[in-house]
């Protein structure tokens, strides 16, 4: 009697922790809570009955996982709404995200603003090309407000008196990689400009028309935005600022009949992630301007397992852009888009951990898939540093230029080279 109140009792905790979760999801995905409650219900009676026949805890388990994964097919398939006479502007469209999902709007019928930072630049001649007449190239930086504006001007002009029915905010950058602590303020800034600022900036100047058409927001943003990526602190606070702002919106424009929905991608080739020469320009600049003392403290040659694991990652990333085009196209057609799309394989993992598994596992977990350091910072080692190594350093020191004058512009510089390098492909 006793065992069987104990299997009980196991069933019921692991069954209501389930429970709790899920409805967690429920109400955060703006799903219709009042079927799927009394659904919920019904499993949870559903079990206790079992337990109550003397069924051991794990068969009434299983009978709840067959419930969950039997759930979604139930529900009939919903037709698209149509794209012909709708019209949608992506930003960040010379490579990556954007560029393929010009593309691929384009052919499916949709009236397609693409913005670039480089009108004769390689991507943005390539969507001349292959795509059909519908298609609009704007240049654009959304750094610059008078870019915005311009880009407003032609896309209402274009429109006349329709509204926007989609903005895809795609364009971002990563522009640093290292610690917290060893990241330049400088770079800080950079990621906020263009991904916080720069995207913030658009969606206000484009919400009259999307208001307008009670069209839908898409936004590209990254999981390091929500979990903690070690070596990714000034993209991810950027991405997390982001995050906050996209789902403040979501609950703001509710009434407006807007739809807003976030894409978290797992790791992709955009952008500059396999430009070995931009790595190497991000490396040279942090040990110009690092503080001697700083540098000293953690090692040159920890900082350079960094880059050669950032550069790692980078060529494992996958090529294949179709996860995110498809969720970008389905927050854009669906009549009921979700609030949040996990695109790519091991994403939906990855929040299940971070979601329910203790947080000790779940940073352990981030730090095996991301990067998996194994040089220690130089003060920490048991050895210490020797002279040889910090007379290193030190040459590096010198020959470095002002650091405070270099670290105040190189955002200016950075953001040069960027246009130069079409550097406004997203980083997933």
């Amino acid at each position: 009697m006793e065992e069987h109140a104990l299997l009980f009792w196991i069933s019921m905790g692991l069954m209501s922790a389930m429970v709790g979760g899920a409805m967690r999801k429920i109400l955060a995905t703006h799903v219709s809570t009042g079927p799927t409650m009394a659904a919920w219900l019904g499993v949870t009676m559903l079990v206790e009955r079992l337990s109550s026949l003397g069924l051991p805890a794990v068969l009434a388990l299983a009978a709840l996982g067959a419930v969950c994964l039997l759930v979604p097919y139930w529900s009939p398939p919903v037709a698209p709404l149509p794209t012909e006479g709708r019209a949608v502007f992506i930003t960040g469209c010379d490579s990556g995200f954007g560029k393929s999902a010009a593309q691929k709007l384009d052919a499916l019928g949709f009236e397609v603003f693409a913005s670039v930072l480089d009108l004769s630049g390689e991507g943005a001649q390539e969507l001349q090309r292959v795509c059909s007449s519908r298609l609009t190239l704007i240049q654009m930086d959304i750094t610059q407000a008078q870019d915005i504006q311009q880009a407003l001007a032609r896309t209402k002009a274009k429109l006349g008196l329709r509204g926007l029915w989609g903005l895809v905010n795609n364009a971002g950058v990563c522009v640093n990689f290292g610690d917290a602590e060893l990241s330049l303020m400088s770079n800080y800034k950079g990621c906020m400009e263009v991904n916080f600022f720069g995207t913030l900036s658009v969606t206000q100047t484009f919400l009259p028309l999307l208001r307008r058409a009670k069209g839908r927001i898409v936004t590209v943003s990254s999981p390091s935005g929500e979990q903690p990526f070690p070596c990714l602190a000034a993209y991810g606070a950027s991405k997390a600022a982001l995050n906050l702002f996209i789902n403040t919106l979501r609950h703001e424009l509710e009434p407006w009949g807007v739809k807003v929905s976030t894409i978290l991608p797992a790791s992709f080739k955009t952008g500059q992630s396999s430009n070995s020469e931009y790595w190497e320009l991000q490396y040279k600049h942090l040990l110009q301007n690092l503080p001697p003392a700083l540098l000293e403290e953690y090692g040159e040659e920890y900082m350079l397992e960094t880059k050669q694991l950032f550069q790692q990652h980078a060529k494992m990333a996958n090529e294949d852009l179709s996860p995110v085009i498809d969720t970008i196209l389905d927050a854009l057609v669906s009549p009921r888009p979700k609030v949040r799309y996990y695109a790519g394989p091991g994403v939906g993992l990855m929040y299940f951990i971070h979601s329910y598994f203790p947080m000790s596992l779940s940073d352990r977990f981030l730090q095996r898939l991301f990067v998996k350091k194994k040089v220690l910072p130089r003060a920490l080692q048991k050895h210490g540093s020797n002279s040889s190594d910090s007379h290193n350093n030190n040459n590096i020191d010198k020959g470095s230029p002002n650091r405070t004058q270099t670290s105040t512009s190189y955002w200016r510089t950075w953001h040069i080279y960027a246009c130069n390098k079409v550097k406004q492909g997203t980083v997933g």
